[in-house]
C-alpha cells in the first residue's frame, strides 16, 4: 500500500502544475468542514493527502512543555477528515503545528512548527516533522524528524507552503508583502517575492499577516487572504498581481483570521468561519479554475 501510494504521488506531482486557468470572479464553495472536536488551540491550518481522500486540520498556539527529565511537548492537536468532511480521529504527536501539508515525494504528511527560525530564540520541538498514518489514513501519536531549525524561514510565526515540483517553500513575512523563498538545505533565503499589493488595491493590514498559498498553477501560483475585503489575490511567483476571487460577503471573518485559520489543498483556499457551527467551520472555496 505505502509502494502505490508513493507511484500515485509520483504520478500526481509530475502533472501537478496546470499551465493554464481562469480565475473565477466569485469564488466557489468546494467544501464545508464543521469542526466535530473543539480545537485544542487555534485551528491554524489544512492538508489533504489525494491518495486517502482524507484532509487533516492542524491545532497551534501550545508551545512544547515539559518538566524536570521530561521531553517537551505541545499539546495542540491534528484532526482527520474524510473527502465529505466527517470526523475520523485526531492525534497528539507533540508539535506547535504552524504549516501542514501532504509532501508527494516523500509520500508524507508534514507539519512546521511555530519557531522553526528561532527567530524568537531556540524553543525545542522546532523543524520540520512527518506525522505517522495507519494505512488507510488515520492519524498515529507518532512522528519522525525531517529537517531541524532553520533561520532561512524568517518570522517566528511563518506559515510556509510547499512547493513539491522545486522542493522550496514560500515563508509569509508579517507586516508587510514579502515571501521569503527557502530550501532546507540553504540557512539563507534563495530570493524574496515583493507582493504588489498597491495594483491588488490591498494594505498589509488587510491580509494574512503569517500565510500564503501555492496553488501549482502557473503565472497563479500563490493565493493570499485579504481578510479585511473578503476576497483571495492571486499573485504569480515575480509578485505580480494576477487578479481576485471574491469570498462571500456574508462570511463573518474575525482578526484572528489574519494570523490563523487558513490553508490551500485539493485546489482550494481554506477559510475558517467561527461564528457557524459549534467549534467553527472550515471553507473550502475554489477560486482558480483549470481549463
Amino acid at each position: 500500500m505505502r509502494v502505490l501510494n508513493l507511484l500515485l504521488s509520483l504520478a500526481l506531482l509530475a502533472s501537478a502544475q496546470i499551465i493554464h486557468a481562469e480565475i473565477l470572479p466569485e469564488a466557489q464553495v468546494g467544501i464545508k468542514i464543521p469542526l466535530t472536536k473543539k480545537p485544542t488551540t487555534r485551528p491554524m491550518t489544512v492538508a489533504y493527502i489525494p491518495t486517502l481522500k482524507r484532509y487533516y486540520i492542524a491545532d497551534g498556539g501550545l508551545a512544547p512543555m515539559g518538566g524536570e527529565g521530561e521531553v517537551p511537548y505541545s499539546k495542540s492537536e491534528i484532526h482527520s477528515y474524510d473527502e465529505t468532511g466527517k470526523y475520523i480521529n485526531s492525534s497528539r504527536p507533540g508539535y506547535d503545528n504552524r504549516s501542514l501539508y501532504y509532501n508527494p515525494n516523500t509520500a508524507k504528511l508534514e507539519t512546521v512548527t511555530y519557531n522553526i527560525s528561532s527567530d524568537v530564540g531556540f524553543s525545542p520541538n522546532s523543524g520540520i516533522f512527518s506525522i505517522d498514518l495507519t494505512e488507510s489514513g488515520d492519524l498515529k501519536h507518532t512522528s519522525n524528524d525531517v529537517f531541524g531549525f532553520n533561520p532561512a524561514f524568517g518570522d517566528s510565526a511563518t506559515i510556509p507552503s510547499y512547493n513539491p515540483e522545486t522542493n522550496q517553500y514560500y515563508a509569509k513575512q508579517e507586516r508587510g508583502n514579502k515571501v521569503w523563498v527557502v530550501e532546507t538545505k540553504s540557512r539563507e533565503k534563495i530570493s524574496e517575492i515583493s507582493l504588489d499589493l498597491k495594483t491588488a488595491g490591498a494594505e498589509h493590514h488587510d491580509i494574512s499577516d503569517h500565510f500564503i498559498g501555492y496553488s501549482g498553477i502557473k503565472g497563479q501560483e500563490l493565493v493570499l487572504l485579504d481578510v479585511d475585503h473578503k476576497a483571495a489575490l492571486i499573485f504569480d511567483l515575480n509578485g505580480k498581481y494576477m487578479g481576485r476571487s471574491e469570498l462571500p460577503k456574508d462570511l463573518k471573518l474575525r482578526s484572528q483570521n489574519h494570523f490563523n485559520g487558513t490553508g490551500y489543498a485539493n485546489d482550494m483556499l481554506f477559510v475558517y468561519h467561527e461564528p457557524e457551527g459549534e467549534f467553527g467551520t472550515y471553507y473550502g472555496f475554489k477560486v482558480l479554475k483549470n481549463n
